[in-house]
């Protein structure tokens, strides 16, 4: 297990940082390794880490969500107001509509199976798309219109909206039908996750203003906090439930509110655990990514990939309608919502494992989703927000 750690570490960086300097996002260097010395070519990362490697990227996940919540402006959120809801439904809708249309035609899916894979492919990836925004809001980039908070918000809330709605696809496939309670819990887990890491960051507050911490306790403290509470989302087993991740995020929101010496140290020391983090994130999941199913891609699933993303980005100009938004700034704005990873990489291989016939399809397409999105989406950030947002 040490020799993988290692390994990860030294040959994520490397690569990360080799991408960088060809004008590359590091993060294609980083899923490159993952594929590369996964177990679907070279096989050299240990056993013991790939069964924990859900539970790793879970992790990174905390630490980069509870940094985007101490640097996120939630008044700034409220005044966008009404686009900022949007778009937490409203591009995986289109998206999922595109499939509709495009994978019954083009794949000869069922109107089940393409809303199956619709609902795989519609979720944007965090862990792709939040460290950017956050980097955007240190920098001050779009920050005053919004831009960064918009898309962080966002991104949050979506891949609870699109995993509600595949289950509840797969679930009408095994013959179980639609359970109006899981599109209850779409609102409930997402208000009930936002008071919940309000509790818990005016908890925080109280504690690191009573007594004098060291910044590394506090880091310590907060971070276990976070893991406790996607302990019990994971355990609860009622119907309706919160959002742990969309917890961890306003954790970071309160604590702003209530103690800004803490949140000073606390994202310092953030920034810093993200280096590893990131590595090991990306890394894992380029592992999770056989590339033997390429092998049946044609055509069809690259016209099925882009056809949608197309629908996702008239999803988020619809949103944007209104808004004293420019041309460059919508452009990018759609752009930036349109990378996929960790979602896809955690669910695609589902309906093959459960034995549906579109299940070779399904796991074939967010594999290529993934390889082309992810590197795609990041290039298009980092080349783009200089260029296309106002510095404030």
């Amino acid at each position: 297990m040490l020799l993988s750690i290692a390994l990860i570490l030294i040959l994520g960086l490397l690569m990360g940082s080799l991408c960088k300097k060809l004008k590359l996002p590091g993060l294609l260097g980083m899923l490159l390794v993952g594929i590369v010395t996964g177990p679907f070519v070279l096989n050299i990362i240990d056993v013991s880490i790939l069964n924990i490697s859900d539970d790793i990227r879970k992790i990174a996940l905390v630490i980069i969500l509870t940094r985007a919540g101490l640097s996120l402006d939630i008044e700034g959120l409220k005044k966008i107001g009404r686009p900022a809801f949007m778009m937490c439904f409203v591009p995986a809708s289109f998206e999922l509509l595109g499939m509709l249309i495009l994978g019954t035609r083009v794949l000869n899916l069922s109107l089940l199976e393409a809303c199956i894979l619709g609902a795989v492919l519609a979720a944007v990836s965090p862990a792709v798309v939040v460290p950017r925004m956050v980097k955007l809001m240190d920098e001050k980039f779009g920050t005053k219109e919004g831009i960064p908070q918009l898309i962080l918000a966002g991104a949050s809330v979506d891949d609870v909206y699109v995993i509600v709605l595949f289950t509840t696809f797969v679930n009408m496939m095994k013959g179980e039908g639609i359970s109006v309670l899981s599109f209850v819990n779409i609102p409930v887990s997402i208000i009930a996750g936002i008071a919940i890491g309000f509790l818990g960051g005016i908890l925080l507050s109280l504690l690191f203003n009573r007594f004098e911490l060291d910044a590394t306790v506090k880091v310590i403290t907060t971070l276990c906090l976070s893991f406790v509470l996607v302990a019990i989302e994971n355990s609860l087993t009622t119907p309706l439930t919160f959002s742990a991740l969309i917890a961890i995020m306003f954790i970071g929101v309160a604590l702003q509110k209530r103690s800004p010496k803490a949140v000073a140290e606390l994202t310092d020391k953030y920034k810093k655990l993200w280096i590893p983090s990131e590595v090991f994130l990306f890394v894992l999941v380029g592992a999770k990514v056989d590339i033997s199913y390429l092998k049946n891609v044609g055509v069809a699933a690259i016209i099925v990939i882009l056809g949608a993303l197309i629908f996702r980005m008239i999803g988020v100009f619809v949103c944007l309608l209104g808004t004293r938004l420019n041309s460059r700034e919508r452009l990018f704005t759609m752009l930036a919502y349109t990378p996929k990873a960790t979602v896809q990489a955690a669910i695609g291989g589902i309906p093959l494992s459960l034995g549906m016939a579109c299940g070779d399809v399904v796991l074939t397409v967010a594999v290529l989703a993934i390889v082309l999105t992810a590197p795609l989406g990041a290039f298009a950030i980092d080349s783009t927000y200089k260029r296309f947002l106002k510095k404030a």
